[in-house]
């Protein structure tokens, strides 16, 4: 049975009315009467709210799956509900609704449908796709397209006997952890081999292995770009490499992992003890900088609007002394400056710790972001704490292996804390505070000094730099610049980085709509979504039109986005909240409409570039490029 068969046109509302939780589930129950397929109503919406009061149907993303067994459910049924505006559901935004329902005989069909509809909603296309539906036509192409049988060649391919486990986990929790998952899954599938990839994602770990699995695995790979806790892994060797090498190289990964042999008791190892060699090419360091910097955006995020809020209210609103006084001012302030800003660099520099050294590292590391902060030296004197603290608790940790087993739990909580905090604070009291936080006051007088030409050059370059690589290298040096400013008080490198990120899908999905010729319908299709992920400054929904012709689109993108920021930092215009798109642009930004001028101007840049530099295609090539992406 497949999902469209039972989620039909007369099932979909695409425009609910409710403005709650209990408006919305009232519709969809009143839906399901009205369709005949409850026999009382009544006795099924107390199921519904009987499986919300054990837990949250909210699964995050904007997305909740209400669902329950009922005697008065006549056959199993999906309803979708959408509402634009967004209703509060289980304490989350939530923008797409779709309740399961199922009879009270049924051999947990509900909970299969569950599954298969949650990896569909994983997508942020797909997401998107619904989301920008005209019509309940619309939504039915969309699960068309993802609802694909599967593939009976790889269904007869004898079992291998193989059995290869995972875990992926990328910055942000959403997206490249679930593609991962998703690339590893296909390509052992097709090697008939059974598969179980943990995901942590943004709503915690899903999926998890078991002690059972580790055990029984021939093959183990992480692919992470924040730490992972290995320690389930019994000691076992396994290929550790960043998210991005599981999606484009899920064959290779899978090769390397067999290679190891792990079923073999003399071949396991300890992994602390030997590096691969991702770790020993550096890109070690970046995953420790990216796991402290996932874990401190929240608080960047909640600190900046939080001070928006209470500028609302007026610039001296928050003090007690001014004529401007606002006690909800002074309480807005106050959450976001004095806890959540005060609290930015020691997560950042405890988290960093804690990708190098695990729970060891965490408190001296986090000690000396601490140190940085009240010393001066800041985001950057931060993420040096959290490397001194980290490898110091490290390295004292391995110094005392041969201890007995005895001591350890001592040594783990005391010793291995106690002198590595030692360590971090002496190097950030008496070397690195002084010079470092002289530095940032260079660095802030001559950010805060610019103007004119010289801000729009520095914006430029920000924003062209965020364009680049949409996730790589030159993306995230530009990313932690911005953030280091932010954490300094200095808001207009954000504005531009922001522009950097949201112009490339933006102005990709303009030229799809007007330069339809130079794309396949397939692509015509995507850029639909790309506009949603855009205005969410999800910079990924450009990534598949750069991999498909980047010699074209990237340099469109980084013309149009160093445009846009160029703009952006002339015009002075700062934003107090680094991300979320079109969503906090009208409370967190000084000039909101000037900032969406900036956005639309790169936008319209990328968009004729792409339309100059790509060639129009015949109608004969679109339909063809469908008909293979369609065998595919």
């Amino acid at each position: 049975m497949e999902l469209i068969d039972i989620l039909t046109k007369d099932q979909i509302i695409l425009n609910l009315k409710g403005t709650n939780q209990d408006d919305v589930i009232n519709e969809l129950v009143d839906k399901l009467a009205e369709n005949n397929l409850t026999s009382d109503p009544v006795s099924f919406k107390k199921a519904i709210y009987k499986r919300e009061n054990e837990i949250s149907t909210a699964v995050g993303y904007g997305v909740a799956i209400p669902h329950a067994k009922s005697k008065s459910v006549t056959k199993p049924t999906i309803l979708m509900g959408r509402t634009l505006h967004g209703v509060d559901y289980g304490g989350q935004h939530t923008n797409l609704i779709f309740m399961i329902a199922a009879p009270e005989n049924a051999s947990d069909e509900h909970l299969s449908l569950l599954s298969k509809l949650s990896t569909f909603l994983m997508s942020e296309t797909f997401r998107a796709k619904l989301l920008v539906a005209t019509s309940v036509d619309d939504v039915v192409n969309a699960i068309e397209d993802h609802d694909i049988p599967e593939d009976t060649e790889s269904a007869d391919k004898p079992d291998s006997g193989k059995y290869i486990i995972g875990i992926t986990a990328c910055m942000t929790g959403i997206a490249h952890t679930y593609m991962a998952a998703e690339s590893l899954k296909e390509a052992a599938a097709k090697r008939g081999m059974k598969v179980k990839i943990q995901t942590n994602g943004a709503n915690g770990p899903e999926n998890q292995l078991t002690a059972s699995d580790v055990r029984n695995a021939d093959a183990i790979i992480v692919a992470h770009d924040v730490a992972v806790d290995t320690e389930s892994l019994q000691g076992k060797r396994f290929v550790d490499v960043p998210v991005k090498k599981a999606i484009s190289q899920a064959d290779q990964l899978i090769d390397k992992a067999l290679s190891y042999d792990i079923r073999d008791s003399s071949a396991n190892i300890d992994i602390s003890d030997e590096e691969e060699p991702e770790k020993k090419s550096g890109i070690n360091f970046y995953k420790h900088i990216m796991s402290g910097v996932s874990y401190m955006i929240p608080f960047v995020v909640v600190g900046g609007i939080f001070i928006a809020l209470s500028f609302m209210f007026g610039i001296d609103a928050a003090n007690p002394e001014s004529d401007q006084y606002n006690v909800f001012a002074e309480f807005f302030s106050q959450v976001g400056g004095e806890a959540a800003f005060a609290l930015m660099v020691p997560i950042l520099a405890g988290f960093i710790g804690f990708s190098i050294a695990s729970k060891q590292g965490l408190a001296p590391a986090m000690i000396g972001g601490m140190i940085a902060t009240i010393g001066g030296s800041g985001f950057l004197g931060g993420m040096i704490a959290g490397f001194v603290g980290g490898f110091s608790a490290k390295y004292i940790g391995r110094a005392f292996k041969g201890v007995p087993k005895a001591f350890q739990g001592l040594i783990s909580v005391l010793l291995v804390p106690l002198l590595s905090t030692f360590i971090v604070g002496a190097f950030m009291f008496f070397i690195l505070n002084t010079p470092m936080s002289l530095l940032n006051v260079f660095l802030e007088n001559w950010l805060t000094g610019l103007t004119g030409v010289n801000a729009a050059i520095l914006g430029a370059l920000l924003a062209g730099m965020m364009a680049s690589d949409m996730g790589g290298p030159i993306n995230k040096t530009a990313s932690a610049f911005g953030l280091a400013m932010f954490a300094a008080n200095i808001f207009e490198p954000s504005a531009a980085l922001m522009v950097g990120g949201m112009v490339p899908p933006l102005g990709i999905a303009l030229a799809t709509t007007i330069f339809k010729n130079r794309f396949t319908l397939q692509e015509t299709e995507a850029g639909k979504a790309s506009y949603v992920l855009g205005a969410s400054f999800i910079t990924e929904g450009a990534i598949p039109f750069a991999a498909a012709d980047p010699l074209r689109i990237i340099p469109a993108n980084i013309v149009g986005a160093a445009i846009g920021g160029a703009a952006c930092m002339a015009l002075d215009i700062s934003l107090k909240a680094p991300h979320g798109g079109i969503f906090v642009i009208p409370i967190a930004s000084s000039a909101p409409l000037l900032y969406i001028g900036c956005i639309l101007l790169g936008s319209v840049v990328t968009c004729i570039m792409i339309g100059f530099l790509k060639k129009p295609l015949s109608e004969e090539a679109r339909k063809k490029a469908k008909a293979m992406d369609s065998i595919i």
